[in-house]
């Protein structure tokens, strides 16, 4: 399920379960790519946080480059993924961290 970030609930959306986390913007030609890849995934649930819009946020983590995943689990940040991945990248990530 992918859901978009809405206000400043980010420690909420990522406190239940395992989350992964798309940083983005609407204008990177490889984000539009993996939000493609990303909305074929089942059984995952995706948040999508626009960089441009929140900005605090994306340095809060360390968003140097975008697309960039971060999978978190019951609200603690597990590992990070840089660019624009596969499908299959993107499900063995988050299998070997679940």
């Amino acid at each position: 399920m992918i859901k978009y970030l809405k206000g400043d609930n980010f420690v909420e959306e990522v406190s239940n379960g395992v989350v992964l986390v798309d940083f983005y913007a609407d204008w990177c030609g490889p984000c539009k790519m993996m939000g493609e890849i990303l909305e074929t995934m089942e059984d995952v649930n995706i948040l999508k946080v626009n960089t441009d819009e929140y900005t605090e946020l994306a340095l809060n983590y360390g968003i140097m480059s975008i697309p960039t995943l971060i999978l978190f689990k019951e609200g603690v940040e597990v590992d990070k993924l840089i660019g624009l991945q596969s499908k299959t990248d993107i499900t063995e990530f988050i299998e070997k961290n679940k």
